[in-house]
C-alpha cells in the first residue's frame, strides 16, 4: 500500500479583504478605519497590541509639589490608580507660570502613558507670546475637573457697597478709578478689564506679583479695588476686605450673598480659570476614553471634593467633547480681548 502523504501545514489567509466597519459610525470615524485598514497585512498577523495601560502613567504637574492643586491632584491620582490598574507618578515642572505642561506633552509619545494637568492660561500665554508649542493642535483634551471662585473687593472701609456702585462711579470719573490685579493678562485681569471695556471705562491697572501683596494693598487702601481668586477669602472672613461680587456662574454658597456679574447685566463675565487633564496630540480616542472615565468617576470620590472644598475649588466637570469645545470658545473670546486690550501677541 502506497504512504500517505502528510497534509500540508495550514497558513494563515493573508489574502482576505478588511473588515467591513460597524454600522453608524462617522464619516471622519470611517475615514480613521480606513487608514487602519491599509496597514501591511503582515503587520495585523503580529501580537496583537498590549492592554492599556501598560505601565504607570505620568502626570505632569506645572506647579511646585506641596500646592494647593498639586495636593488636589495628588489624590485625585490616588482615587484613579485603582480603575486604570497602574500607578499613576507625579511629576512637577513648575515654572515659566505654569506653562511647562505644554511642551513636555508636545515631546511625549503619544500613547497615553504621559499627561498632564492644564490650566486654561496655558492657551491664554500662547495668544499672548511667541512660543513653540499650539496648545490647540498640540494638546488633547481628556477631561475638565475644577475652577476658583474670582471676586472683586474693595477695603472694608469704601463707600462702594456694590459692585454697580463702583462701576457707575469709574464711568463718571475715567481714569480715576485704581484697581489692582495678579498681574498682566491675569484671570484676575482680564475679568475686570471685560467689564470695563464694555463702558470704555479708563482706569489705573496696577498688577501685584502675589496675592499677599495685593491682599495688603487692598486692606490698606492703597489702591481702591482689586481682582483675585479664593486668597482673598481669609481677608473677607476677618472682615478686612469687602466682596462686591464673584465672577462664577453661579453665586458661591460660602459667600451666599455676593450677587455675581452675571446677575448683575454681564451674561458674559465668567471667570473661574478652568482646569483640566489633556494628552499629547494623537493619543488614541480609545486611551483618551478609558482616561476619561477613569478620572470621572474618581473626581466623585469624597476625599476628592472634600479636598477641592478646602482650597474654595469647584468641581467644574465637563467631557472631553465638552472640554475642547469650552476651551476653543474660550480662546476665541479671550483673542478678540486681548487684541483690545494691545496684548495679542504680534505676527512674527
Amino acid at each position: 500500500m502506497r504512504p500517505i502523504a502528510p497534509l500540508p501545514t495550514m497558513k494563515p489567509h493573508t489574502d482576505l479583504p478588511p473588515p467591513c466597519p460597524p454600522t453608524g459610525v462617522r464619516r471622519r470615524d470611517l475615514l480613521a478605519w480606513g487608514a487602519g485598514s491599509l496597514l501591511p497585512l503582515g503587520s495585523l498577523a503580529q501580537t496583537p497590541p498590549a492592554a492599556w495601560p501598560s505601565k504607570p502613567v505620568q502626570l505632569i504637574v506645572p506647579w511646585p509639589a506641596g500646592g494647593q492643586t498639586d495636593l488636589t491632584l495628588r489624590i485625585l491620582c490616588e482615587e484613579t490608580e485603582p480603575l486604570l490598574g497602574q500607578p499613576i507618578v507625579v511629576v512637577n515642572k513648575p515654572g515659566a507660570a505654569g506653562t511647562l505642561v505644554a511642551p513636555a506633552l508636545k515631546a511625549a509619545e503619544p500613547d497615553g502613558h504621559t499627561i498632564g494637568q492644564v490650566p486654561i492660561t496655558v492657551y491664554r500665554h500662547a495668544l499672548m507670546n511667541h512660543v513653540p508649542w499650539d496648545p490647540v493642535a498640540d494638546l488633547a483634551p481628556i477631561v475638565q475637573v475644577s475652577g476658583v471662585s474670582f471676586g472683586l473687593l474693595v477695603p472694608a472701609s469704601s463707600p462702594f457697597k456694590s459692585a454697580t456702585e463702583l462701576i457707575d462711579w469709574a464711568i463718571k470719573h475715567p481714569g480715576e478709578l485704581i484697581l489692582g490685579s495678579t498681574g498682566i493678562g491675569t484671570t484676575a485681569h482680564l475679568a475686570m478689564e471685560d467689564i470695563l471695556l464694555q463702558h470704555n471705562v479708563s482706569y489705573v491697572h496696577v498688577p501685584y506679583k502675589g496675592t499677599a501683596d495685593q491682599m495688603l494693598a487692598i486692606a490698606g487702601a492703597q489702591i481702591m479695588a482689586g481682582v483675585n481668586s479664593t486668597g482673598f477669602a481669609p481677608w473677607v472672613d476677618r472682615g478686612q476686605l469687602r466682596l462686591l461680587a464673584t465672577f462664577n456662574a453661579a453665586r458661591n454658597p460660602r459667600w451666599p450673598d455676593a450677587p455675581t456679574m452675571r446677575e448683575l447685566g454681564y451674561p458674559q463675565a465668567i471667570y473661574t480659570s478652568p482646569w483640566g487633564l489633556a494628552a499629547p496630540a494623537g493619543t488614541p480616542p480609545a486611551v483618551v476614553q478609558k482616561l476619561h472615565d477613569a478620572f470621572h468617576k474618581a473626581m466623585y470620590h469624597e476625599r476628592h471634593t472634600s479636598a477641592l472644598a478646602k482650597y474654595d475649588q469647584s468641581l467644574d466637570y465637563l467631557n472631553t467633547r465638552d472640554y475642547r469645545q469650552a476651551v476653543l470658545a474660550t480662546v476665541e473670546r479671550e483673542k478678540k480681548l486681548l487684541a483690545r486690550m494691545n496684548l495679542l501677541a504680534k505676527p512674527a
